[in-house]
């Protein structure tokens, strides 16, 4: 069943408030501990957790205005050194997963940009344990090609997201988990295209899309 956009509007808003509920509740916490810490030491120590709550929200927050917003600009192309950045500040907050980046050219087109960073989302977080995830992209004349390859001791890729990704939705429908899949899903088929899932064998797992984009 399609989703309106206003729905999609509302499950892109759901999955930001959760994702970013934690690292905005650890700075709140930590600020209701450093108005009744006393000891120095302890002082010291929630500091610190205040300063890598505040990278990690900041992280997640760059990562998501590209991934999801206008970020970029208004232009049809976007230096492809934003969305590296992005996902490299995303992966640090973790400091366990290694990033490959196989990605040519300068730029890329806004929408491919937007599938790249939402596979690369949707792959992370099935590296469960951590391990590698390594990006590739390359146009021509319009084509654009993405791979997204993760390898680790434990993958778990959610079915829902799954279907989502391959059929536009999921038995339950779209979900806000599900939104990121939900975004990839229609751009590629808007471009003529369409999103293939590997399956998990020997730890790797491979994530493609090959659509027209711009």
């Amino acid at each position: 069943m399609p989703v309106s956009p206003v729905d999609f509007a509302s499950l892109l808003c759901s999955r930001l408030c959760h994702d970013l509920l934690s690292p905005v509740g650890a700075l709140n916490n930590g600020l209701e501990l450093l108005a009744d810490e006393t000891d120095p030491a302890m002082r010291e120590r929630v500091v610190e957790l205040l300063h890598e709550s505040a990278r990690t929200s900041a992280a997640k927050l760059k990562f998501f205005r590209l991934a999801f917003g206008a970020g970029g600009g208004f232009g049809e192309m976007v230096d492809v050194r934003e969305a590296r950045s992005a996902i490299e500040a995303l992966l640090g907050d973790q400091k366990r997963t290694e990033l490959g980046w196989l990605v040519e050219g300068a730029e890329l087109p806004k929408a491919a940009l937007k599938v790249l960073l939402n596979l690369a989302l949707i792959a992370n977080e099935a590296l469960v344990r951590g391990g590698k995830l390594d990006i590739g992209a390359e146009t021509n004349e319009g084509q654009v090609e993405i791979v997204v390859r993760i390898a680790g001791p434990r993958i778990i890729l959610d079915p829902e997201l799954r279907d989502t990704l391959t059929n536009g939705e999921g038995t339950e429908g779209v979900t806000s988990r599900g939104a990121a899949a939900y975004l990839v899903h229609s751009i590629v088929t808007h471009g003529g295209g369409r999103v293939m899932v590997s399956q998990d064998e020997d730890g790797v797992a491979v994530f493609g899309a090959a659509f027209r984009a711009g």
